[in-house]
């Protein structure tokens, strides 16, 4: 039993980071999932407000009867496309994808692929963050060589001997 109840805590605690971190940087609101066993469910999540603005599920009435089985990949991308279709029709075009702890693959995944391919903004897959113009990175400079060094070193050497002379 400790076993579990280790693995539910350390879900838990990646729950939090996850969703704190979406929360801080994004002024987006929050395309939030959940899955069980036998469902996935999305929500677009205005935390500013805290309202929930849109959802779908596969539990709803219009999803119900197309899917067959609320637990697999295909359900995933017939809810992606759902809450896509909702989100445009209530005005919302970008959001943060907030994968709520769960890893990013399978239906996870394929609900996000179907989001972004039904027009809602979501960022892309493996996106890279550009750096913000507060913090700029400085280019780095190329290492020196050893002959550089030694170069260098002769130089500084030559230049102090002459100023010593004279």
């Amino acid at each position: 039993m400790k076993k579990y109840q280790q693995i539910n805590r350390q879900r838990r605690n990646r729950v939090y980071r996850v969703s704190n971190t979406v929360k801080k940087v994004s002024d987006r609101p929050r395309l939030c999932v959940f899955r069980s066993n036998a469902h996935i469910y999305a929500q677009i999540i205005d935390d500013e407000a805290g309202k929930t603005l849109v959802s779908a599920g596969t539990r709803d009435k219009d999803v119900r009867s197309s899917v067959a089985n609320g637990g697999n990949c295909g359900a995933a991308e017939v809810i992606g496309t759902a809450i896509a279709k909702k989100a445009l029709a209530a005005g919302i075009t970008k959001a943060a994808f907030d994968r709520h702890g769960f890893k990013y693959h399978g239906r996870v995944k394929a609900l996000a692929d179907a989001a972004r391919n039904a027009g809602l903004d979501i960022g892309s897959a493996g996106e890279v963050k550009e750096a913000s113009p507060e913090k700029e990175v400085s280019a780095k400079k190329p290492k020196a060589t050893k002959e550089d060094k030694t170069a260098a070193k002769a130089s500084a050497g030559k230049a102090e001997s002459k100023k010593k002379t004279k």
